[in-house]
């Protein structure tokens, strides 16, 4: 049913493309200096088909739809890696701040702000840090600094959300597992780790698009080839007349964050049996 909406919502996005594509002069409609509608030509606004025929075209030795499965596998990777450490540093931040009441009054406003800081002012910074360090003898390389940028917006959800499910749990629970003699590292497994998982949840959900964001722009921001978001770049100034190259590219990027996503879901369902979620309050 999820595919099946999916699938529809897609489908009325492509045919609203190509109905302001033919409604819409293609110098676009201006009011005075103001655009209120863009330009439609193809150089702009390819046709949804010309995008498609685009990936049997020759990109070098392989073709453009080669050069694209190449390098979103890359970043799919990438983006994986970054959803699993960021999963690690959020819950276990979460799980500090929740046992130790002055450690979140003193961290959470720090996580808080830690989200306004423009990626693409951190990630030369990353990068440039990350070139003086070496990790077990091997030399830092660009693609661990991708990992740590994608990292970065992929821990917050994470975090935010499994500290409010670990303080899901009734008062009246946790009090009868102290009564069970039950110390705080079996109350966390037990109680709160399963009370939590409705909120970890639709928080992966969320980091997965942040780490899928945060490859592709870390990828742009560093210069770090050979994933989608520098690819990207290379179809963008190879667009002289038709942009259908770029689309294509874009498009590949959209659909590696569904990919991420399903490797959320696959994990939802494995879960499926604590999905519903605890009430009462810390």
């Amino acid at each position: 049913m999820r595919i099946g909406y999916a699938v529809a919502a897609f489908l009325v996005l492509a045919a609203l493309w190509e109905a302001v594509k033919a409604a819409v002069p293609a110098r676009g409609v201006a009011i005075g200096d103001l655009r209120v509608l863009p330009r439609t030509t193809d150089a702009a606004m390819p046709h949804l088909w010309t995008v498609l025929t685009v990936l049997g075209e020759s990109d070098g030795p392989s073709t453009v739809g080669a050069t694209l499965l190449r390098t979103a596998g890359f970043t799919c990777g990438l983006a994986l890696l970054a959803l699993a450490i960021g999963t690690v540093v959020g819950i276990a931040l979460a799980v500090l701040m929740q046992r130790f009441g002055f450690v979140e009054r003193g961290l959470l406003p720090y996580v808080i702000v830690s989200q306004t800081v423009p990626l693409i002012a951190l990630a030369p910074l990353v990068a440039g840090w990350g070139g003086k360090m070496v990790v077990a003898g091997q030399p830092w390389r660009p693609w661990m600094s991708i990992a740590v940028i994608a990292a970065y917006l992929a821990f917050f959800p994470v975090g935010v959300g499994t500290l409010r499910g670990l303080q899901a749990p009734a008062k009246a629970s946790v009090e009868l597992l102290h009564s069970y003699s039950a110390s705080w590292w079996q109350t966390l497994i037990h109680l709160r780790f399963p009370a939590a998982v409705p909120h970890l949840l639709p928080a992966l959900r969320l980091a997965a698009a942040a780490s899928v964001i945060g490859a592709v722009v870390a990828e742009i921001s560093t210069g770090t080839a050979g994933g989608i978001g520098r690819q990207i770049i290379v179809f963008a100034q190879q667009a002289t007349g038709d942009a259908a190259r770029l689309y294509a590219a874009v498009l590949a990027a959209a659909l590696l964050g569904v990919v991420v996503t399903v490797v959320v879901s696959v994990l939802e369902y494995a879960l499926r049996r604590y999905a519903r979620p605890a009430g009462g309050a810390r």
